[in-house]
């Protein structure tokens, strides 16, 4: 830990410039209204100091399985590893109604076996944007934007632009993974009426796709990650009695999709929400595949294992489930994910009797990679459940938060705790404790990342 100490300098001599308090990762009620309209940013004056900057170190250790049904491809990563990240998030008002706003990360990280600086500093531009009222209530937006549908935790069917925009931080969580992401260039207009909002986004492609495991340029935008296919989307926001439906139609590569999310209130305290999108695609199987081909991953001649059909046929995604908040500020999720192209139990069976030779195992691991760069459940049946509790036992500005993902057909699972304590109104600490079980032969099981800690200290400035 070379630089172990620079950090604590760092983090010591900041000064603050506004006051702020630390931020929570816990799912906000507020987030619970599927459908609801996103209004674009008010062009009213902001104050000055409204914008948020802090330094974060997170030290992390982390245990390996010592056997696998399928042989890993990569030697065992390092065991430990320290990132400083100096983040800022911005808006400033350019004219009475013209506003931009700005997030970025700027991360160095230290392991073994990290080269330096090609592996260890890393940029990431989340946004960078321009909103323009043109018109009452009619918005324009151009630049880099993260932009969020859905109206689930776990996994979001309908989160259309979410793929291949992991930025790496101390929490796994599902909500804070979509919070801080990369975003994707695109032009957006939205128009707000009473009780909904109509939206067209269009983002072009900038650049031809990046294979799975390339290595970027620290400075690099990563447009080919973002940016690597023209996209078109139009969303349809409206009231109906109690419900808050929104539809979605999305076009990508020749490929269609529908999208459908809803919510409604059960009693004071409860909200049950559904998401679904379809459309013809083939499994992951065969995208991962012809992915790892067209970006010179895989050969052309590498065969489709296990034997997995290239048609496209249409297929479902669905997340159904409920939050309950408690008068105690407890909040309680369960959620059901379904992913028609993942893997069935058939599929697992030859996944793991195919990987179990040496040679076939990258691409095996292939597939599961690809699957997860674009968030997308591996398996076509799972589970996940999310607690958080804020200030418990009356303990102020302290919260407890925890969450498992499980894979419904193996039983195998991944969860997390975590804990986050506002020292003061510019310190913030953070622990994460991750974990996973099952069989070699399961999925969360046959994972080589056995469990982690990880370790967050804030400085707000």
């Amino acid at each position: 830990m070379r630089h172990g100490a620079v950090i604590l300098v760092l983090l010591a001599a900041a000064s603050p410039a506004a006051a702020q308090n630390a931020p929570q990762e816990e799912n906000s009620d507020l987030n619970l209204i599927p459908g609801a309209v996103e209004k674009a940013p008010p062009p009213a004056a902001q104050p000055a100091g409204h914008g948020k900057y802090f330094l974060e170190d997170a030290f992390g250790l982390y245990s390996f399985r010592g056997s696998f049904a399928v042989p890993y491809p990569s030697p065992t990563p390092s065991r430990w590893a320290d990132r400083l990240s100096f983040d800022m998030l911005d808006q400033w008002t350019l004219a009475p109604r013209l506003t931009a706003s700005f997030s970025d990360r700027l991360s160095v990280s230290e392991a073994d076996g990290i080269g330096f600086p090609e592996e260890s500093v890393r940029n990431d531009p989340r946004e960078a944007y321009l909103t323009w009222e043109a018109l009452p209530e009619t918005y324009l937006e151009a630049g880099r934007i993260n932009l969020r549908y859905g109206v689930a935790y776990g996994f979001n069917p309908t989160d259309f632009f979410r793929a291949r925009t992991s930025v790496a931080q101390s929490s796994a969580d599902p909500s804070a993974l979509r919070n801080n992401r990369l975003g994707t260039a695109m032009i957006r207009a939205q128009r707000i009426f009473d009780g909904g909002s109509l939206e067209f986004v269009y983002a072009p492609k900038l650049h031809t796709p990046a294979p799975l495991y390339a290595v970027a340029d620290p400075v690099d935008p990563k447009f080919d990650q973002t940016n690597d296919a023209d996209r078109f989307l139009f969303a349809y926001s409206f009231k109906l009695e109690e419900f808050s439906p929104q539809v979605l139609i999305t076009h990508e590569s020749g490929r269609t999709r529908l999208g459908l999310n809803l919510s409604h209130p059960v009693g004071d305290s409860i909200i049950a929400y559904l998401s679904w999108a379809g459309g013809a695609a083939p499994g992951v199987t065969a995208d991962a595949i012809a992915f790892g081909k067209r970006t010179g991953t895989l050969p052309s001649f590498a065969p489709l294992l296990p034997p997995a059909s290239t048609s496209r046929i249409f297929r479902n995604e669905i997340s159904a489930g409920a939050s309950w908040t408690s008068e105690y500020n407890v909040t309680v999720m369960a959620e059901y994910n379904f992913n028609q192209a993942g893997f069935s139990k058939d599929d697992w069976r030859n996944w793991f009797a195919i990987g179990a030779d040496p040679v076939l195992a990258p691409e095996m691991w292939y597939i599961r990679g690809y699957a997860s760069d674009r968030q997308l459940p591996m398996s076509r049946h799972q589970a996940f459940a999310d607690i958080s509790w804020s200030e418990p036992f009356d303990i102020e500005n302290f919260s407890l938060s925890g969450f498992a993902l499980g894979n419904l057909s193996d039983g195998s699972t991944m969860c997390q705790v975590g804990l986050n304590y506002d020292i003061s109104d510019t310190w913030s600490l953070g622990a994460y404790l991750t974990g996973s079980t099952g069989g070699k032969r399961s999925e969360w099981g046959s994972m080589s990342n056995a469990a982690s800690a990880i370790v967050s200290l804030v400085r707000y400035l």
